[in-house]
């Protein structure tokens, strides 16, 4: 066959040819999600069902004279009472939390996102700083939002809410604490997600 001739060659156009000089594309970093965690959650179902048993066969074959039917009479059955209502409380929550799959925070190149009964999104505009404190044993996300902000996320905290995940801070306005108490991570590694989107934000 005859040969091509140096005209007829195949031409790669520098503008499309792979540059082996060219570095890789670095992929966005991914969102961050936190759930609720199956071993807390189960474990608080558990334990509230055993004392549940627990006292219903103490009450029944206890060597003690049972509580009478009368809150008046007998005030042992208001303690009964309430002490079975708050198990019956914490087994319904742990149920509930195991069977609800669905992100509690989402930490993403938009913002923040708040799970918990509340399905709101802070915007990273609106996020004036984000920290660690320790309470008691466990550490806690605290995130400072500007106060217009705060105001229109209208998100419900109350301090007297002791299941709830989002509670406010005494003497420290616009400030919302993230409790990871039932969540499958801790607070710190919700902090280590910030830094990877808004590591400025980040306040020691």
């Amino acid at each position: 066959p005859k040969p091509w001739s140096p005209a007829c060659w195949p031409i790669t156009c520098c503008a499309t040819a792979p540059s082996a000089a060219e570095p890789a594309g670095v992929a966005p970093p991914r969102p961050f999600e936190a759930r609720y965690g199956a071993l807390h959650n189960v474990g608080m179902a558990v334990i509230s069902a055993t004392m549940i048993v627990g006292m219903i066969v103490h009450l029944a074959t206890g060597p003690e004279r049972p509580p009478a039917l009368s809150l008046i009479n007998d005030p042992r059955l208001a303690l009964v009472t309430m002490l079975m209502l708050a198990m019956a409380y914490y087994l319904c929550l742990g149920i509930i939390r195991l069977a609800d799959r669905r992100p509690q925070v989402v930490i993403d190149s938009d913002g923040i996102s708040l799970g918990f009964g509340r399905n709101r999104r802070l915007a990273w505009s609106d996020i004036e700083w984000v920290r660690l404190h320790r309470l008691s044993l466990r550490q806690q996300l605290h995130i400072g939002l500007a106060p217009e902000a705060f105001v229109d996320a209208n998100l419900k905290l109350s301090l007297w809410n002791f299941d709830d995940s989002l509670r406010p801070i005494r003497g420290m306005p616009a400030t919302v604490l993230v409790r990871d108490n039932g969540l499958d991570v801790n607070a710190a590694v919700m902090l280590d997600a910030v830094k990877t989107f808004r590591p400025n934000l980040v306040k020691s």
